[in-house]
């Protein structure tokens, strides 16, 4: 086996500090959080048309981030690059847009270019500088201040403060935006499709159920011997049962199975309304798939009957197609 380097000296201290300057940096935003802030928010709340976030170099990369934060919490927004916006970009900008612009000094050159071509336009501006007094932050509609003492980077050049404590201050502003619009968790789903909590909070129970001749069905009086039969062509390791006007009256689990070959029941003379659970549970068609699923795993089921307005059956949920649908 190779021998492992040694650790240089310090690097826990330099750890340790950075996060501890960081944390000072971020605390200290809540002291800049007023009237110019409430202002941003209106700007954007009123907003007829896109959040067009843009910024230089890191904060590019944070605006970036900003944009995606905004746009999946009910803020339609986009980023632009600055450098790009000069050479046909801007035309992604509408009058009806509000410009997010990032730069710590509030002096970056290819940020300052767009802003004769922002007001020729008509777009509202929103600042985020570390500089109040910077031409950025003076031509802006809002400013919002995201200054830091120092960076964590000791010889206070590379940004790492600054870039921190604007990445907080636009999820500031994305929360407060999701909350004035009562934005919901299935509203946040809609943006998010595609991910464990798209499914979890879109998918519905009548979107992954067995309907039709797929649901395991056998009348009351039916031989336990001949539901078995039915049990197993439909594989879902049970059936409904029905009275004699065909109304969903109770089901027969492998479960209800095992207890009757323990009372050494005879399968060829006993009928299955015998030995059917009467009361079993169920769920409707409209029922988040997740919260089915919840249900299943509080009773420790598998599969459970799924029950229109009138009571009757029109579907059966199995564990197994949950499984499929990727809630697990």
């Amino acid at each position: 086996m190779a021998d492992q380097p040694s650790p240089k000296p310090g690097f826990t201290q330099s750890a340790l500090r950075t996060i501890s300057m960081e944390a000072e940096a971020v605390a200290a935003l809540a002291q800049r959080v007023g009237a110019e802030f409430e202002q941003a928010c209106a700007l954007m709340l009123d907003c007829q048309g896109r959040v067009i976030v843009t910024g230089m170099g890191k904060s590019g990369h944070i605006a970036r981030k900003i944009a995606a934060t905004l746009a999946s919490t009910g803020t339609p927004a986009f980023f632009v690059h600055p450098g790009e916006a000069s050479h046909g970009d801007m035309g992604m900008i509408t009058p009806e847009d509000v410009v997010i612009a990032l730069s710590n000094s509030g002096e970056v050159g290819e940020v300052l270019t767009l802003l004769p071509l922002l007001k020729r336009m008509g777009s509202k501006l929103i600042a985020m500088t570390g500089n109040p007094q910077s031409t950025l932050a003076r031509a802006a509609d809002a400013h919002i201040d995201a200054g830091v003492t120092t960076e964590a980077c000791p010889l206070d050049l590379a940004p790492t403060s600054s870039t921190t404590a604007a990445l907080v201050m636009g999820d500031a502003l994305a929360i407060a935006l999701l909350e004035a619009r009562g934005f919901t968790a299935e509203d946040f789903a809609f943006s998010h499709p595609g991910g464990s909590l798209g499914r979890k909070l879109l998918l519905k129970v009548a979107d992954v159920m067995r309907a039709g001749d797929s649901i395991p069905r056998v009348a009351q009086d039916t031989m336990l011997a001949r539901a078995l039969l039915e049990i197993s062509a439909k594989g879902l390791g049970m059936t409904t049962v029905t009275d004699d006007a065909g109304q969903f009256i109770g089901v027969f689990t492998d479960g209800d199975l095992r207890r009757a070959i323990d009372h050494q029941v005879d399968i060829n003379s006993t009928p299955i309304a015998a030995i059917m659970s009467r009361k079993p549970k169920t769920v409707t068609p409209g029922m988040l798939a997740a919260q089915a699923m919840r249900i299943m795993e509080e009773n420790e089921i598998t599969s459970l009957v799924v029950v229109d307005d009138d009571g009757a059956a029109c579907g059966v949920l199995h564990l197994m197609h949950l499984l499929h649908a990727g809630l697990a």
